[in-house]
């Protein structure tokens, strides 16, 4: 008569239970930890990236600053956990935004800004002022003359 075989068996199902949980569990943390890290880090914007707000309509369709504009064909649109979306998921929306625009002065890059991204003032609204202060990219601030 083997005593171990009840024991092996409950040491089976355990750790066959433990596969079960982290089959399920790991994923949704790994899904949810850069979400967290992405909120903390400062994201850098280029140089040429103005200041904005944007009203999406429907794609192409969008307003700059109250003006009619387009999204450039390959318009990148970020969101404010830096990630990928759709102009179409936008609709109606209207929001703060640095952007850069293409050389048809078409949208071409989007950030969403968060709140504390907004208040990092000052920022360029125009191209005119861009070319006339002075950017600091480690920073992200910029020093008028």
């Amino acid at each position: 008569m083997n005593r171990c075989a009840p024991l092996a068996q409950t040491s089976r199902r355990a750790v066959m239970r433990a596969l079960a949980i982290s089959t399920f569990a790991l994923p949704l943390v790994a899904t949810l930890l850069p979400l967290e890290a992405q909120a903390q880090v400062q994201r850098n914007f280029p140089a040429k990236a103005l200041r904005g707000e944007v009203t999406f309509g429907e794609p192409p369709q969008a307003q700059l600053n109250r003006k009619a504009t387009q999204l450039a064909p390959g318009a990148r649109i970020r969101d404010t956990n830096n990630m990928m979306v759709v102009s179409g998921s936008l609709v109606g929306q209207r929001v703060v935004v640095n952007y850069t625009l293409d050389s048809l002065g078409q949208l071409h890059e989007i950030w969403i800004l968060r709140e504390e991204e907004t208040r990092r003032l000052p920022w360029p609204r125009t191209t005119a002022e861009a070319q006339s202060w002075v950017f600091d990219p480690v920073a992200q601030t910029w020093t008028k003359p």
